[in-house]
């Protein structure tokens, strides 16, 4: 299936710099958003905020041919 994936602040860097953090990503059918992390090479240890088509979901949910998946770290300021 294939995935409109955009990834925010410093996980752009698991893409190609070309893209500038937005590619379109072929996975396997019935692939979950943990299973799309794992492929994109993102350390497991980062708390994530991820959305699916502009809703956030678990690391557990079963993507679908052309979500729309957004992959942002936590934001903090001070």
């Amino acid at each position: 299936m294939k995935l409109e994936v955009r990834l925010f602040a410093n996980l752009r860097d698991n893409l190609p710099k070309e893209s500038r953090g937005q590619a379109a990503i072929v996975i396997p059918d019935g692939s979950t958003t943990q299973e799309l992390i794992n492929h994109l090479n993102i350390p497991r240890n980062l708390p994530l905020i991820i959305m699916v088509n502009g809703k956030r979901q678990l690391e557990s949910y079963s993507l679908k041919d052309g979500d729309r998946v957004g992959i942002f770290p936590p934001v903090g300021g001070g």
